[in-house]
């Protein structure tokens, strides 16, 4: 990708043109980094960028952006640019095409204003963003107030890259973020979402977390975790303290690379807490139906940051069946297999292994599945079924809402292990349901 955009800047330059790599990339290549995407600045007007290059289309003309396609990778090409007024809290009313200075001084952090010109390996910096980079500061360039109020999601990104790239933000920058974070309603619920799974999908999320919460922009978008705090739990079962506490634990307790639905149900499995607490007659603290009302709490939400529906129901069902785990040890090996075979349950086991770990410390439900994990790795977990619906009907049984009973209760007769063949299952339905009853 690097040598395509190297070439890229290339023919730029040799139509005349000034064109530098501009922002994250740059400074994901200082740090040692591979950066994901590379981003050319250009004086170069949108209608030469598309002369120039053969397969483009035009994503934000109005802003100068133009996408290129070269090599098979996918590159923006931007016009040198300075921003109007900005309306809405997101974009500028209008654009002036200007110089690289003007370009690099409207961005938002000192770290994502840098330019890099690559015929010569040396980096441009009209704003202080190499000595911040290497004092791993997050500094908002020029008034950080400003900065903001242009654009409301500067205050989530702030808090992205302080907890991704594990920098500090700058105090006057805190300040502005902190008195700006009521603000962030501005901004769509699909932006917001993409700042969050962003930094809880980060090995540093429980800085992520902190940053959010000492803000007040978890508050502002996700209310929910906020309302954690405070929530007290029985002391026997969660030493830790209230449920904001151990949510934070759990986080922490997370190995670095999670997928989304797990990171996300450690954050929402307890969210039905405060609804539903009581103190039952001996004193004690109960969340009756917490997971139910939790699952519930949990759609809602993620509803309401456009989530997808995929990732809506993993994380519910995480959330719905995380108390479920205290009972494996009781199930019949048909429940407890259908149980370990559905598509959610790594992901829930894992949260069942941080939840018990951030509290009161038993693993022993935890061990009795991973010991099954290997008792069941030899064979399919569900294994194909003995009979279908057309064993029943040549059977003579005519077709009804019964057929789905029987085949059920063979399949659990097969996971017990009562039944080993097909012949041996359709003897057993012959003998539990005669004709006349089926």
């Amino acid at each position: 990708m690097e040598s395509t955009a190297r070439g890229m800047a290339d023919r730029l330059r040799s139509a005349g043109h000034v064109a530098y790599f501009a922002g994250g990339c740059v400074r994901d290549l200082l740090r040692g980094m591979t950066p994901k995407d590379i981003d050319i600045a250009t004086d170069a007007r949108p209608e030469e960028v598309q002369k120039i290059f053969g397969r483009t289309y035009a994503v934000g003309a109005h802003f100068g952006v133009i996408v290129v396609l070269e090599n098979d990778f996918q590159f923006e090409v931007a016009t040198f640019r300075s921003d109007g007024a900005y309306l809405d809290g997101r974009h500028p009313a209008e654009v002036h095409f200007s110089s690289a200075e003007e370009d690099a001084r409207r961005r938002d952090f000192t770290i994502n204003g840098l330019f890099f010109d690559p015929p010569n390996e040396s980096v441009i910096d009209f704003v202080g963003g190499r000595e911040d980079l290497a004092a791993k500061v997050v500094r908002a360039i020029g008034d950080p107030a400003q900065r903001f109020a242009e654009d409301r999601l500067r205050l989530l990104r702030a808090i992205r890259f302080a907890t991704v790239l594990e920098f500090e933000i700058e105090p006057a920058t805190w300040v502005a973020v902190v008195r700006a974070a009521a603000t962030i309603g501005q901004i769509s619920a699909e932006r917001i979402r993409e700042e969050l799974v962003r930094i809880f999908l980060s090995p540093q999320r429980v800085r992520g977390w902190d940053l959010l919460d000492a803000s007040g922009l978890m508050q502002q978008v996700l209310p929910e975790l906020a309302a954690l705090k405070g929530c007290a739990q029985p002391p026997q079962f969660h030493p830790e303290g209230d449920v904001f506490r151990h949510t934070r634990l759990m986080l922490g307790l997370l190995p670095n690379d999670v997928s989304l639905p797990l990171v996300l149900s450690v954050l929402f499995h307890d969210i039905g807490k405060p609804s539903t607490s009581s103190v039952d007659e001996a004193g004690r603290i109960r969340f009756n139906g917490h997971d139910r009302v939790g699952a519930e709490m949990t759609e809602a939400l993620m509803q309401r940051l456009r989530f997808s529906r995929a990732e809506i129901d993993a994380t519910v069902e995480a959330v719905r069946q995380h108390m479920v785990f205290k009972d494996v040890p009781r199930m019949r090996v048909a429940k407890l297999k259908r149980f370990m075979a559905r598509p959610t349950f790594v992901d829930e086991l894992e949260l069942h292994r941080v939840d018990c770990t951030s509290s009161h410390g038993m693993l022993d439900n935890y061990e009795f599945l991973t010991r099954k994990q290997e008792e069941f790795a030899n064979e399919p977990i569900i294994p194909p079924p003995l009979v279908r619906g057309d064993d029943l009907l040549a059977l003579g049984m005519k077709a009804g809402p019964r057929f789905g009973e029987i085949l059920e209760a063979v399949e659990t007769q097969q996971l017990e292990g009562e039944l080993r063949d097909r012949a041996e299952a359709l003897a057993w339905i012959k003998k539990k349901y005669p004709l006349g009853e089926a």
